[in-house]
Order: C-alpha cells, then structure tokens, then sequence
C-alpha cells in the first residue's frame, strides 16, 4: 500500500477515534446533568420532615439512593455493549434513569440482568453483542476507551484486557479500589450465584477474592433489597484489612454494612491476651458446642415445690406443676428465655391461687352469715337494687374478683420484691462470664461436661490466665447464646449498622468472610449464630491457612458448620502478583503439603525478584536503604515489610511510616513492591510454608529479599 494511504487510513482512524470519544463525553454529560437534577430533587423531598411510619420508610430508601448517586462521581460510566440488533447501552456504577418515562435508561446499573453480559460475552459465545467498550473517565471526563470486538477478530481470555491490565498496574494507595468496570467472568460467575445456601469460594493470591466478596454484596443488596433492613455482616481477618476494604462498599452505594472481625463479633468483650498455638487449637474444636450445651442444661433447676409469700399467706405450687411448668418453660429456648417463661407461669399461677383462696374464703363468709342476710334483705326491701344503683361492681357487691381486679393483681404480683427474691434464688440469673471462667478453671467441671478432652488438655485449659484470649470468644459467644440474654438488648442507633453491631445476637440477611480458611470450628458456629438461613459466601485459600485448626481441605473446615449442604466455586486466574513472582510458589506450596496448583499469572511485570545476604547487623540499615530505593521506584505507590514475628519490632523501630507486618497480619493485601525479610524463619513457625507462600504474593510489580546469614 503507498505510504500516502497509510497516513490517510491512521488519520481517519484517529478522527474516528476523536470522534467516538467526543460522543462518549456527550453521553457522559448528559448522564452527569441527569445525576445532578435528581440529587437535587432528592434534597428537596428530603427536606420534608416524615409524618408516619410509611414516609420513614421512604425516606430510608431515598436516603440511600442519594448516597448511590453521590458517590458515583468516579465511575458513573465505564461501559458500553453494542448489540447485533444495533442496540446500544451504557453501564455504570448506579442505575441513571431517562428524562422522560418511556425512554431507556441513560445508564444501566452494572449490577442489573440487562449488564451481565458485559462480563460473560466472548467471541465463542458473544450472547448477542456485537462490541464490548471499555470507558476510562476521570471524574466528569472520559479520557480513553478501548473497544472489544465479539466476533472473534480479536481473542483474549480476559474480558477487557487493556482496562483490566491498566488497572493492575495502578499505584497502590492503601485502600482498595471498586473493579465493577474490569470484572472476569468467573468473578461475575460468583458475584451473581445464588444466595440461598452457603457458597464457599476457593481462590489462590492475587485471583480477586476480596474484590468477588464485596461486589457480590453490592449485587445482593441491589438485587433483594429487603436485606438492607436485614443487613449484609463482612467478616475479616484483622482490622488493618477492614480498613484496607472500607472505601469499596460505600463506593459501590452500599451502607447497610456492618464489618468485624471475629474477635470484634460479640458487643463488649474482646481479645485481652495471646495465646499458645496449642490452646487455640483445642478451644477451637466444634465438640465445644454439645459440651457448653451440657454444662448449661445442669444449671436448669430441677423440680421441686416453690413457696411463695403474698400478703402474709403461704402458697405453694408443688413439684409436678413445677416439672410441668420447667418442661413447657424450656423447649427451644435459651436459659434466660426459658427463666423468663417458667416465671410468668408462676406468677399466672400464683395469681389464679390467690384468687381461688380469696373467693373460697368469702363463700365461707357467706355460708356463715345467709341468715343474718335475709334479715337485712326484709329490712332493706325498700331500697332494692341499691348497689347496682350506686354503680358499684365486683368485690363491693358480691365479693367476686373482675377481670380488671385479676389483671391488676397480677400485675402487682410481678412487682413484688419477695415473690421476685423467691424466685431468683429458685431460678437465678447468670452471668455468661462468670459461668465461662467457672467452666473453665475447674478440670472436674470440664471432665463431667466436655469428657472429650483428655486430661492434659483440661490441665492446659484449666491453667490459663483468666483473661479473655482469641479463642475463648467463640466459647463466650456459644454460651451467651445458650444462657440468653437475661435483659433484652435491642440495640440503638440511628442506622441498621449501629443496631446490629451493638446487638449480640442480631440476624443478617447474609454474611461474607473473607481469609475464611482461618476460622476455627468454633467461630464457623459463630457464623452460624448469625445468619441461620446459611446464606453464607466465604472466600479464602486453603493453602494460606495459619491458623492453629489442623484443616488441610475445605471439606474439612466446613464440615462440622455445613455438613455436605454446601457448594464451591473456583477462581483459577491471578490478576494481581506478576509471573516472575508466582513462578517461585509452586515449590512452596509443595512443602506445605499441598496438592493444588497455584493460579495461573496473565502478567508479567519484567521486574525479577531479586535476593540480597547480609548480616544480623547489617539487617536494619539494609531494610531502611532498600525500602527507601523500592519507595523512589515506585513513587505513588505502597512498599510493605514481611518479616517473621520476632523481628517485627526491631525493623518497625528502623522502619518508621512503612508498614511491617507478620505474613498473618498480611493476609489480604497488596502492595506495589514487597520487603521480604528472612524468609527462612517465617517458613520454620508452625504452618510457616503457608505463611511464606502469602509473604510472596503481596506485590503487584516487584519482589525483593534480605536473607539473614
């Protein structure tokens, strides 16, 4: 082809180009002028105050679909999907509706049906669609795209790979960013599966695992928004990740979210010491559920006559009412619930024995004095019909009890301090702290009740310092549950999430947790507790387990939790950790025992991860100096230290401003580059080849190493 025509076809590209982007900046505005008129309107229904419940609820939905639109001023077009039949639409981070009421939507919420095929189209199976288009904006202007033909002129496995690659290779800024706009199919696959029944999602470094979970929350709550009365509860490993999560759900319009970790679950109580590796490990184990439950059942009372004391009269419910009474009071519920049922009972009973003593003695009274009566009814002839005239009723005519009269005796029976005194000593309340450190500091009580343990371990249990230690909180979860709270706690606040995270036993309508390979049996029941429908997604990798539990397969994680009624999904693609670092793991995981394969990179970084010896005494200057130089190289960006856990505090001190972390602690993050520091130790602690192969896999560009020699 002469070289004129050539130009001739780059420069038409290019006006094409131009073109097509000044087209995509129209829409983009229009898009934006529409946003802003209907926060506008929102502000002013708002404005109104709320007469009724009905407008409450109102409100409610209004003041989240502002929050929707206010925070997507990033990202309120990323996408577009050309149709075969020429139909055009544009997805976004919220739903923006047409001016006028018959016309499409301006753009469609990415978490809508009608976008789905954005993330699962391809050449092979192109649903439809003729051109996928990537949209990069920066706030309100579009500044590149990048157009995906679905015809099979251009093969990619990945859906949108320029966007999803340019991303990758984004700074990191300590928060993690929404991916709505550079979703993999088998990410959406997992994001869009269904809710009912739990869902456990087994993923390798770097597969986007977390980015799956908080999405397929932001999908949930979009598509059955009844869960945001419910609320969705986020589970992870530590706070540090929290925080590195917390700006994602928000971003994606999301606030009826409550984040904890397992430590942070139960109102009130927290983590007050370390432990050993070996005590987590047994308090850990599910066999702790039937025992707290045994131990428990012994502190019911056990049947026997009640005496009560009312008005200086002695009334006595025996003890096969009481048998009775203590069997109907506690089926299905908890201790407290039950107490709270047996009393009422009692007082019902009481009631009904006070008024069958007090009309028994006044038909006594009437007996004795019938004679005495009719005289008086001769003398009184003239005045007939007196009382009834006089307008008195009950008792100040003819001695018998009113249903008002029973119903305030009853009351005033439940108010009395010395049928209540009677009673707590009969049936008392207890305190789930006292009766967990009873529990557990007596071997003879452990013995009697959890006898599945053998006697060394009791002996461990029984010599712990009574503080409270990370596994000791499932166990005060378990009985708190068991005992019931002897004063309701109803939670307050003026959002969903402040009155869920202050009640114990609140119920979401879904649960996710993230690093869920870490949890114990024990906190697995924890879960449970707290989404009893097992509407459940745990995300995780098997071979990054540390944690003291002796599970090598999810089978053997979930089983006690879930039985076989569980299903898994696979994500096999890493997007974050370049191949020249991933090459490194498939020896790592061999010596952690693993059979699985690590997922397969789809990016180099061209950067080789490098190794430097030095000495103990060189360690702190070389940290610094190579911290400093990974800094300058990747400017903008994250450095973070992994070093075994007794070094922590010596290279905190020379490292200040650069997080330094253990490989647990560093679970879940990511970093541009990574200072691993001595890798041998990490791999020598319990576990430690597991906690070396997430060490490797924090960074998204570079990798490098100071061996202690």
């Amino acid at each position: 082809m002469p070289l004129n025509n050539v130009t001739t076809l780059v420069a038409e590209d290019s006006a094409a180009h131009t073109g097509a982007t000044a087209q995509e900046q129209l829409i983009l505005d229009e898009a934006f002028a529409r946003r802003d008129g209907i926060l506008q309107h929102l502000e002013a229904e708002l404005a109104t105050p709320a007469q009724d419940a009905v407008e409450q609820a109102r409100m409610r939905m209004l003041v989240r679909r502002r929050a929707e639109l206010q925070h997507a001023e990033q990202g309120l077009i990323f996408g577009r999907i050309d149709a075969l039949d020429a139909t055009v639409r544009h997805l976004g981070r919220v739903g923006i509706p047409s001016p006028s009421d018959n016309g499409d939507p301006l753009v469609i919420d990415w978490r809508a049906p009608a976008a789905r095929a954005f993330y699962t189209a391809t050449p092979v199976d192109p649903q439809g669609q003729a051109r996928r288009r990537h949209i990069r904006t920066q706030g309100r202007t579009v500044i590149s795209f990048e157009d995906e033909p679905l015809d099979g002129s251009r093969a990619s496995e990945l859906v949108g790979e320029g966007a999803l690659l340019a991303a990758l290779g984004e700074r990191r800024t300590g928060q993690m960013s929404t991916a709505a706009a550079t979703l993999q199919r088998e990410q959406d696959d997992v994001v869009r599966a269904d809710s009912r029944g739990p869902l456990v999602v087994q993923g390798g470094p770097g597969t986007g695992k977390t980015v799956v979970a908080l999405h397929r929350v932001a999908y949930l709550l979009f598509t059955y928004p009844k869960l945001a009365a419910q609320g969705v509860l986020v589970i992870g490993p530590s706070p540090r990740f929290l925080d590195y999560i917390g700006q994602v759900l928000p971003a994606l319009g999301e606030t009826a979210i409550v984040s904890a970790t397992c430590d942070t679950l139960v109102p009130g109580v927290g983590v007050e010491r370390l432990e050993q590796r070996e005590l987590a490990e047994i308090k850990g184990r599910a066999l702790w559920q039937q025992g707290l439950a045994r131990y428990c059942a012994s502190r019911l009372p056990q049947p026997a006559g009640v005496e009560l004391l009312w008005e200086g009269e002695r009334y006595t419910i025996d003890e096969t009412q009481t048998a009775r009474t203590i069997a109907s009071a506690t089926s299905g519920r908890s201790y407290h619930g039950a107490r709270a049922v047996f009393i009422q009972q009692v007082q019902d009973q009481l009631t009904d024995a006070v008024v069958a003593r007090s009309e028994a003695t006044m038909a006594q009274v009437e007996d004795g004095l019938e004679d005495l009566l009719r005289d008086f009814d001769a003398v009184f002839t003239h005045t007939d019909n007196r009382a009834a005239s006089s307008g008195a009723t009950g008792t100040d005519v003819d001695g018998m009890l009113t249903e008002e009269d029973i119903e305030l005796l009853r009351e005033k029976i439940a108010d009395d301090d010395g049928v209540n005194a009677t009673l707590q000593r009969w049936w008392p309340t207890l305190d789930t702290t006292r009766e967990l450190r009873r529990l557990l500091d007596d071997e003879a009580l452990l013995e009697q009740w959890v006898p599945e343990l053998t006697d060394a371990e009791r002996g461990l249990i029984a010599g712990e310092p009574r503080t409270w230690a990370s596994s000791d909180l499932p166990l005060y979860d378990a009985l708190a549950d068991l005992l019931g709270d002897a004063i309701p706690n109803n939670g307050q606040g003026e959002f969903m999430s402040d009155r869920a995270s202050a009640q114990r036993d609140w119920v979401y309508g879904h649960v996710v947790i993230d690093e869920a390979q870490e949890l114990s049996e024990m906190q697995w029941q924890m879960v449970m507790r707290r989404c009893p429908s097992r509407s459940i997604t745990a995300v995780g990798d098997i071979d990054q387990a540390e944690a003291p539990h002796r599970h090598t397969t999810w089978q053997e994680a979930v089983s006690a939790a879930f039985g076989d009624r569980w299903t898994e999904a696979q994500l096999s693609i890493c997007y974050r950790t370049p191949m020249e670092v991933m090459a490194l793991t498939g020896a790592v995981l061999r010596n952690a025992g693993s059979q699985n394969e690590p997922p397969r990179a789809v990016r180099a970084a061209g950067i080789e991860p490098w190794e430097l010896s030095v000495t103990e005494g060189e360690l702190a200057a070389e940290a610094a100096r190579a911290v400093e130089q990974l800094s300058a190289r990747w400017k903008g960006g994250m450095v973070g230290v992994i070093a075994p856990m007794e070094r922590l505090t010596a290279l905190r001190e020379a490292l200040p401003g650069t997080p330094v972390l253990s490989a647990s602690d560093a679970k879940g993050l990511e970093w541009d580059a990574t200072l691993l520091i001595d890798a041998p130790s990490i791999a020598a602690a319990p576990r430690g080849w597991n906690g070396l192969y997430v060490a490797l896999t924090r960074c998204t560009q570079e990798l490098g190493q100071l061996l202690v020699r």
